[in-house]
């Protein structure tokens, strides 16, 4: 018994899958371990998989594309795996439907992996989205449906183009073979290699789960062998072919919503071509795969250094025509020569006066400083409910006592929202700052389309252009991303970033500085409407003295014949919010190339800039306001617990002295803002405060009387527990979670003083 189950065709495929298969196999593993939440869940890559969004809602249609990439993903692995392993199962040569039947029997890895996903989907639902039995099962039978979709389509295309096909090759594959001594000792070398590597297999699964023993004396032939080695590879060709051009023509219509698919339906896509890729190069090179895969690296290694093929990714509104700025050290010390500085600084002092003019001028008002850190999507969610809850309650005090906003990535996106809204409503639009549309509209997934973006043009040729500002840029996935920002944001980020010059002149919205760092030397690059080029070089410890060395690059001085104005203002905010491999790294057009990364690896949370400012104006502003209260809005505790050592593996040791660096960034930035803090007492000769808002998930919050009633303090608790991911994408139950944090007990003593502060400041004239 246990012998014929041993070697009964399933359990050899799976053997053999584990001997000869490790790439595809995994290929599988990383599937397993994203959908049971083992893998990328701090990134909230699990989500992307257990509550895929597509046109934003998760339903029906949006587990059925899933279904239908998963099944595809399974045939693609049935079809490497039988191209490159069919020959070691002689006896398919002498069935009817080769593939069906082997596809059938090697199904124990997809199936498995199938319910694994099905479970998970159910755990996550009822857990995470708190979904109905009906909703539930719609989004299962989704995934089913597309998923067999698929697999019948593929499987009916091998049926009959073995039936009608293989007739014509076969007889003219036999007509070479009687002519071409050659081409027949090759067919007889593939048949003795096919025998001598035969595996024993006595039974196998039919179709329809009937039992069915293998005849072993069964003989070979011409026409069998080439049925398993020749014509299902044309079929494969064929069918990469195919795959291949449906990417293209998606890429076509990539700016439409209907054929942004899931994100996690277009990864899966790019595991099957990689599958397919891997199948066929195990075909044409046998032995030598590894060697040519490593020449095709190398090549393309070389192509792209050369600039055959571009790699580089650009910034919106910039001319990439006119002659690089020279990036050199000669350069830098010019654009920050103190005459520069002085007159950035005097222009920058009018704008304060003009900030001052809004107040009584017998009661100096509070200057604040609204600093956003980064996190992506739950950074721009947790700033923008934070800027509309503190505005609010202090009735739009917030943003007329703030001069200055900083920060990094995601936190800057929600504060620029907030701030393009402001200013409407101060132009006369009748806006309602506190409508919940527009934390529905910052938190919109925009994941799908850079993903897809990758998908359908980044792996292979940027094909597609277009034009802004007068320029032509190619279409990648910064373009994707801003596109995308720009519909969940109704189009009011668009515009180029000398829209804002005026507006921050008049006082009518703070300044904004977007400070993403420089990879090629670590500065800061300060973009901004204004020239700002005092951010440059002087010091936050009391003495330009000490350190003259360039700290920062001021983006309009330098960038000044590239159009820096024309810069488009959702090109600077994904400057700021580069996060390594989604929104890719971009190249400025400098000499050597200037190559721009996220703001959060120098300061995530900007308070450096923000001190770095105020000493700047320290002597301004210490007469002229009643001090300066820096509003920190941080998507992360100051003070986390310190975690328990837990037993560590080997790997884990191996990579802990890395991780730990990487994970205790922010904590480093913290105590070295911290100590900044502690200084500017020194030399700032007035009052100076730091009102913090936290997103912390441990938060114990109220709950709205709806859920009081309904008796789920249990589920909001548990809620709590768990943080939103770093992503560009949310579930519904993140969402939740980083609203309802705002009114933590820690947050709304926050809000308090807050209100407090700007209660007894100077009365608001009405010189808007």
């Amino acid at each position: 018994m246990l012998e014929k189950i041993l070697y009964s065709f399933p359990v050899q495929l799976f053997i053999n899958n584990l001997k000869k298969n490790q790439v595809l196999l995994l290929c599988w593993f990383l599937l397993f371990m994203v959908v049971t939440g083992n893998f990328g869940k701090l990134l909230g890559i699990p989500y992307l998989f257990l509550d895929p969004e597509y046109i934003n809602k998760v339903n029906f249609w949006s587990f059925f594309i899933m279904g239908v990439t998963v099944g595809g993903f399974a045939m693609a692995f049935h079809i490497t795996c039988y191209i490159v392993d069919s020959f070691r199962f002689s006896f398919l040569g002498t069935l009817s439907r080769p593939f069906s039947r082997f596809a059938f029997n090697n199904s124990i890895i997809p199936v498995i992996f199938l319910v694994v996903y099905i479970i998970s989907i159910v755990r996550f639902q009822i857990r995470n989205e708190f979904s109905t039995f009906a909703l539930i099962l719609e989004q299962i039978t989704g995934l089913l449906v597309g998923c067999f979709a698929m697999v019948i389509f593929l499987v009916t295309y091998f049926r009959f183009t073995n039936q009608d096909i293989f007739k014509l090759i076969t007889s003219n594959v036999d007509k070479q073979l009687r002519r071409s001594p050659i081409s027949r000792a090759n067919v007889l070398q593939r048949l003795d290699i096919a025998r001598k590597k035969s595996i024993r297999v006595d039974n196998y699964m039919d179709i329809g789960f009937h039992k069915r023993e293998v005849n072993p004396d069964h003989g070979y032939d011409k026409e069998a062998i080439l049925k398993v080695f020749d014509q299902n590879h044309l079929n494969l060709v064929l069918i990469e072919f195919v795959i291949f051009f449906i990417i293209l023509i998606l890429g076509v219509f990539r700016d439409y919503e209907i054929f942004q698919i899931p994100a996690a339906a277009s990864v899966v896509l790019i595991l099957t071509i990689f599958i397919m890729f891997t199948g066929a190069v195990s075909y044409w090179f046998r032995g030598w795969s590894i060697t040519v895969v490593l020449i095709a690296l190398v090549a393309l290694n070389l192509l792209v250094k050369n600039n055959v093929i571009t790699s580089k990714y650009h910034a919106y509104g910039l001319d990439y025509q006119e002659e690089p700025a020279n990036y050199s050290l000669d350069q830098l010390r010019k654009m920050s020569q103190p005459s520069n500085r002085q007159q950035d600084r005097l222009s920058t002092l009018n704008i304060l006066k003009r900030w001052r003019d809004k107040f009584d001028s017998k009661s100096p008002p509070k200057l604040i400083i609204i600093s956003a850190s980064g996190g992506g999507q739950r950074a721009a969610l947790w700033s923008m409910k934070s800027l509309q809850a503190a505005d609010s309650v202090t009735n739009g005090r917030l943003f007329k006592h703030a001069a200055l906003i900083t920060g990094s990535s995601g936190g800057v996106i929600g504060a620029s929202y907030y701030r393009e809204l402001v200013l409407q409503k101060a132009q006369g639009e009748p806006l309602d700052l506190n409508n919940s549309r527009y934390l529905d509209n910052i938190s919109k997934d925009n994941l799908n389309s850079i993903i897809f973006s990758l998908l359908v043009s980044d792996l292979f040729i940027r094909y597609q252009s277009f034009e802004y500002g007068g320029f032509r840029y190619k279409k990648d996935r910064g373009y994707a991303f801003e596109q995308q920002l720009n519909k969940n944001t109704e189009y009011v980020l668009d515009k180029p970033l000398a829209a804002y010059r005026v507006p921050e002149q008049q006082a009518l919205i703070p300044m904004l500085f977007i400070a993403p760092t420089i990879i090629n030397d670590g500065r800061k690059l300060f973009i901004s409407p204004q020239s700002v080029s005092y951010m440059a070089s002087s010091s936050v410890y009391g003495k330009d003295t000490l350190n003259p060395e360039i700290k920062g690059i001021d983006f309009q001085r330098f960038f000044q014949q590239q159009k820096a104005s024309n810069l488009r203002f959702l090109s600077a905010l994904r400057l700021g919010a580069s996060f390594p491999y989604i929104t890719p790294n971009v190249t400025l057009p400098s000499d050597p190339p200037m190559e721009i990364m996220d703001s959060g690896i120098s300061d995530n949370f900007g308070i450096s800039d923000a001190l770095h400012f105020l000493y700047v104006f320290k002597d301004w502003i210490a007469e002229n306001t009643s001090g300066v209260v820096i509003v920190a809005i941080r998507d992360s505790e100051d003070d986390e617990p310190i975690e328990k050592n837990v037993s560590t593996s080997f790997f884990q040791r191996i990579f802990t002295p890395i991780s730990s660096v990487y994970n205790n960034l922010g904590n480093i930035q913290d105590i070295n803002n911290d100590n900044l803090l502690e200084q500017a007492h020194s030399w700032f000769n007035n009052d100076i405060s730091c009102i913090e808002f936290e997103y912390v998930s441990r938060s114990i919050f109220e709950h709205t009387p709806e859920e009081a009633d309904a008796h789920t303090d249990k589920q909001i608790k548990d809620e709590a527990i768990e943080r939103a991911s770093l992503n560009w994408r949310l579930t519904s139950r993140e969402k939740r979670n980083i609203q309802r944090n705002f009114y933590s007990e820690q947050n709304r003593k926050s809000l308090s003083d807050l209100r407090d502060i700007l209660s007894g400041s100077g009365e608001v004239t009405d010189k808007q």
